[in-house]
């Protein structure tokens, strides 16, 4: 990543002195490296390095922890939701296993799971 770029990335009221934006754009070089080009992952990250240089760490890291368990309840309540979907479906002749799998996005073993195979 260029200077040019990260600072046109950070806005016009972004609060950083020169020096932190160098560690910035020293850290977004690292994050891209260690990201191996998945830009959602670069880009989360780098929020993240910008957000601990201005804002408190414990207050980051909250919001991140409970994030990671709001997704992981929303993963469970719809993997509920698609445990009784195949269940359902299947059981009345209306999906097949392997096509159920494929539109839910789970592989075919899982399905067999769900229905007690």
């Amino acid at each position: 990543m260029q200077r040019y770029e990260l600072e046109a990335w950070l806005g016009d009221d972004h609060t950083l002195t020169d020096d932190q934006i160098d560690d910035l754009l020293t850290q977004a070089d690292e994050i891209s490296e260690r990201c191996g080009g998945d830009q959602d992952e670069e880009r989360e990250a780098l929020t993240t390095a910008y957000r601990l240089m201005v804002e408190n760490s414990d207050d980051v890291i909250t919001g991140l922890a409970q994030r990671r368990a709001d997704a992981r309840a929303a993963e469970l309540d719809a993997l509920a939701g698609l445990q009784q979907a195949a269940v359902t479906l299947i059981n009345r002749g209306d999906a097949t296993e392997s096509g159920f799998a494929r539109q839910a996005g789970v592989d075919r073993m899982t399905v067999r799971k769900w229905l007690g195979k």
